[in-house]
């Protein structure tokens, strides 16, 4: 049986350490301050919205909440990022997404400063990572490497499989294995023998959005196998599952992540680590 990577307690780690950092800053006067903008009262969003502000109570870290009405114009929003990215006092902008439909996203993330950018979805952020360059990095595919470090799971020179070639996850993922020294493929919906493919990774990172695709016969015996998915089971009992086919998977794999408690605890420890980084990058 695999060994289970905890990511509760992985993620607890790094909040207790940019917690203790934070609280260095603020005894030197220095208060790192994360905004945080909603638009309209997407429910996922409103839960992750407050999941954020809960880590920033923990961590120390002020946030600033902005919750607007779903008929706010784009050009509000965008006079709002322009002002929080001359605000000298904070040090993160977030922007909950999905938008309104009649915001256009790209345009949102684009106008916000890269300086300030700890979701990391910035074209500069993105540039800067794929050059090897100091900037903000996707807070998933971050977290998930801290996973793969914290759990002593050997990089340098692996065979490592990304299955999902997303913005937000995919590619980001795959510029930081290769950062660690990994060997990368990414795979995806146009990928023939995916099961082959699979079955050569020594670390598999999974993130294609199918609930339990995956299972123990993509998996080579010993890999590590990071599940970045999240689903309701499809059966009324309100339990979560990821891309991932556990318990079949769990029996193949060296170690593996659970859903719940893998990869979404990480997602927001390295927000909260973004901050920090920024705060800690304006003393420089």
């Amino acid at each position: 049986m695999a060994e289970l990577i905890d990511g509760k307690k992985i993620s607890q780690d790094l909040k207790d350490e940019v917690k203790a950092q934070v609280s260095e800053l603020k005894a030197k006067g220095v208060e790192v301050a994360l905004a945080v903008i909603l638009v309209g009262n997407d429910p996922a969003s409103t839960v992750y919205v407050g999941n954020k502000k809960k880590a920033c109570e923990y961590t120390g870290i002020r946030s600033e909440s902005y919750e607007l009405p779903e008929d706010t114009s784009e050009k509000e929003l965008l006079d709002l990022v322009e002002r929080l990215n001359n605000d000298d006092k904070i040090d993160g902008i977030l922007v909950q997404l999905p938008l309104p439909k009649h915001i256009d996203e790209d345009k949102v993330i684009r106008s916000i400063s890269p300086d300030k950018d700890v979701d990391g979805f910035h074209p500069e952020s993105v540039g800067r990572l794929s050059i090897g360059a100091k900037g903000f990095v996707s807070c998933t595919p971050a977290g998930v490497i801290e996973l793969l470090k914290r759990s002593n799971t050997p990089l340098d020179g692996a065979n490592a499989v990304v299955v999902g070639r997303s913005n937000i996850v995919g590619k980001p993922m795959s510029m930081l294995l290769l950062r660690e020294n990994a060997t990368v493929t990414v795979c995806h919906s146009h990928t023939k023998n995916l099961k082959e493919v699979c079955k050569n990774a020594d670390v598999l990172v999974v993130a294609i959005g199918h609930p339990k695709f995956i299972d123990a016969s993509y998996i080579k015996e010993g890999a590590t196998v990071i599940d970045v998915g999240i689903h309701r089971v499809d059966d009324g009992s309100k339990k979560l599952c990821g891309d991932v086919d556990f318990e079949s998977a769990e029996k193949v794999a060296g170690k593996i992540t659970p859903v719940p408690g893998g990869v979404g605890p990480m997602t927001i420890a390295e927000l909260m680590n973004n901050c920090l980084q920024s705060a800690l990058m304006k003393l420089q």
